[in-house]
This record gives structure tokens, sequence and C-alpha cells, in this order.
């Protein structure tokens, strides 16, 4: 009688990490970069003289804060559909409550904490940046065993 053998059970498959969430991520915190990088411009240009630029800086504070809604948004499908790293998503959350502060002191002219406040806020984003773009962003977050 012929017996065929069970197939050898397959080896788990590696947890697969982010992909097209991690590039939405990227996508929109580089943007997000960039608006912020444009404000301490803007203000420096309202400083000098270009009454207009203040104007400007306020219209890509909105723009920043609608970015972060973005960063808030994809950063849930990296960390849920992406298994991808769990910080992102309340280090996003707690930037736009951070930035929504930042907008109301600045139409306040409380500049003594909107220009120190818009420094950290500009830090943050470039270490956020830097780290969509790293390659510890690809690796998926482990499993709890």
């Amino acid at each position: 009688m012929d017996t065929v053998a069970p197939a050898p059970p397959e080896p788990d498959a590696p947890p697969r990490g982010p992909h097209v969430t991690l590039w939405l991520v990227r996508i929109v915190v580089t943007l997000h970069l960039l608006a912020v990088l444009c404000q301490p411009i803007l203000a420096g240009l309202f400083l000098t003289g270009d009454v207009e630029a203040i104007e400007i800086h306020g219209l890509v504070g909105s723009i920043v804060g609608l970015l972060t809604i973005g960063t808030i948004a994809v950063a849930i499908a990296y960390v849920t559909g992406g298994r991808g790293r769990l910080w992102v998503l309340p280090v996003a959350v707690v930037l736009f409550l951070v930035e929504g502060f930042q907008i109301g002191i600045g139409y306040a002219r409380t500049l003594q904490v909107h220009i120190p406040l818009g420094v950290a806020i500009v830090v943050t984003s470039v270490l956020l940046a830097i780290w969509a773009w790293s390659p510890s962003a690809t690796r998926p977050r482990r499993s709890r065993s």
C-alpha cells in the first residue's frame, strides 16, 4: 500500500512590515516638514519689513495643522494595517495638539512662547522625517508572544 507522507509544516512566515502605509507616512511627514520649515523663513521676512509675510505665515500654519491631521490618518493605517511602530500615532496626536496651541498663541502675539515652541515643532518634525526615511521605519513591530 502506497502512503503519502504528510507535507512538512511550513515555517511561520515572518511578520510583514509596513509598505504602502510607510510610504504614505513618508510623503505626509515630508510635506509637513517642508511646510514647518517655511514658518521661520516667513516670520523672518515679516521681522525684516515684509508685512504681507505674516498673512502667509498664518496660512501656512493652518496648512501645517491640516498636514498633521493627515499624519494622524496615515499613522493610524501604519500602526493598524501596516503593523508599524506604535509610538508614531501618539506622537502625531501630540504634535497636532501642540501645533493647535502654537496657532492660538501666534494669533495672540505671545511671542515669548510662540518662538521657542516653534523651534520645538521644527526639531520634532525634522526628527520624525529622519525616522520615517530610516531603515528602522520599515521593520514591523514585535508581536507579543
